[in-house]
C-alpha cells in the first residue's frame, strides 16, 4: 500500500526564513509531484516493513523507521546548495504480504528514477533490499548489468524453499538474473554458517570481512565492482556497525563496524557516477537505546544525499 508523506513530520528550528544558508531540512524537502523540473534532484521514498525480518524469526519493529529518520532529517541542516530534494511517501506492507509490498516499492522507485532523480530508500527490514532491486531492474531495463554494493554483517543467501525473508534476498535475485554482481563489506566471521561461505563462493560474491573492511582496503576492489557494471545501487543493513553505536538493530554486533568507516564508504559509492541510490535497512525504534540508532541511521541518510547531490 502507497500512501502520500505526512509533510507534518518535517518540522524544526528555523533560523531564517529568507536566508537559504540558513536552512534545515525541513525548509527544503517538497513534495515528490514536483520533481519535474528539478535539478540534480534527490527523492526519499520510506519502507514501512518488517514482514521479512518476522519470517527470518527477527526481532520486530523495523516498519517504525521511515518516520522516525525523517524526524531526525528535519532538523538537521541543509548543506547541498540547490534545494531539489523530494518526499515520495512510503510504501506500506499489509500484514503479511511481503512480495505485494516490495513490487510496489519496485514501481515507485522505477517513477523516481525515470523522472532523474537519485533516490533514498528508508526502509524497513532488509528485504528493503529486493524491492529496491525491483526498481532498479525495471528503471535500467534486463539487459543492464546490476552491481549491488552491500555493507552488512550477514550475507543474506538463505535458501527460500519455504518462503523470501529478510536473510534471502540476494540469493533470490543471483538466482534468477545473470545480470546482477554482488559486492560485500563487513561479513562477521561467526555471524554466517560454513554453508554461507560456500554458497557465496559458488554464486561469485565479492566479500570483504568486517576485520579487512576499511575505507582505504575497499577502495579498488569497489571501484574495479563497480566500473564492471552498468548500474550500482547500495544498500546498508545497519546490524553490521557495532552494537556499541547501534543497538537499535534486530541481530546487533559486538565486533561491527566503527560509524565513520560505514560514513566514508557510503560516501564513495554513492559519488560513483554509476551509482543511482541507497537504501538503509534495520533501524528499530522499538530497541533503540536513546534514540542512538535513529540518529545515526538519519545521518546515513544525509551522507548518502550529500553525496548525490554534491557528486564528490
Amino acid at each position: 500500500m502507497f500512501k502520500e508523506s505526512d509533510f507534518n513530520i518535517w518540522s524544526g528550528r528555523t533560523d531564517s526564513d529568507t536566508n537559504h544558508e540558513s536552512f534545515r531540512y525541513h525548509q527544503v524537502i517538497r513534495p515528490a509531484s514536483e520533481l519535474k523540473d528539478a535539478h540534480m534532484p534527490v527523492t526519499l521514498i520510506g519502507f514501512e516493513c518488517d514482514e521479512g525480518v518476522r519470517r527470518n524469526k527477527g526481532r520486530l519493529g523495523a516498519r517504525k523507521a521511515p518516520d522516525e529518520i525523517r524526524k531526525q532529517l528535519a532538523g538537521m541542516p541543509w548543506r547541498a546548495g540547490d534545494h531539489d530534494l523530494f518526499d515520495a511517501g512510503t510504501v506500506s506492507c499489509v500484514g503479511e504480504e511481503l512480495e505485494a509490498a516490495q513490487t510496489e516499492l519496485g514501481e515507485q522507485l522505477a517513477g523516481i528514477l525515470d523522472a532523474g532523480s537519485h533516490a533514498v530508500i528508508m526502509g524497513g527490514g532488509h528485504e528493503t533490499l529486493y524491492g529496491h532491486y525491483l526498481g532498479i531492474r525495471k528503471h535500467a531495463g534486463e539487459d543492464a548489468v546490476i552491481g549491488m554494493v552491500n555493507i552488512d554483517a550477514h550475507f543474506d543467501l538463505r535458501e527460500y524453499d519455504e518462503q523470501p525473508s529478510s536473510g534471502t534476498m540476494f540469493k533470490q535475485i543471483l538466482d534468477h538474473d545473470p545480470n546482477a554482481k554482488y559486492f560485500v563489506c563487513g561479513i562477521q566471521e561467526y555471524g554466517n554458517t560454513t554453508e554461507l561461505f560456500s554458497r557465496a563462493e559458488q554464486l561469485g560474491v565479492t566479500y570483504m570481512m568486517e576485520e579487512e573492511t576499511a575505507p582505504e582496503t575497499c577502495r579498488k576492489p569497489l571501484d574495479e565492482f563497480m566500473e564492471s557494471c552498468d548500474v550500482v545501487l547500495l544498500t546498508l543493513c545497519m546490524d553490521v556497525i557495532s552494537a556499541a553505536d547501534a543497538p537499535g538493530v534486530s541481530a546487533p554486533s559486538v565486533f561491527g563496524l566503527h560509524p565513520k568507516t560505514v560514513r566514508a564508504l557510503i560516501r564513495s559509492v554513492c559519488a560513483h557516477p554509476k551509482t543511482t541510490s541507497f537504501n538503509l535497512s534495520e533501524v528499530n525504534p522499538d530497541l533503540d537505546e536513546g534514540g542512538r540508532t535513529v540518529r545515526l541511521g538519519a545521518s546515513f541518510v544525509n551522507e548518502a544525499v550529500m553525496a548525490f547531490k554534491k557528486g564528490e
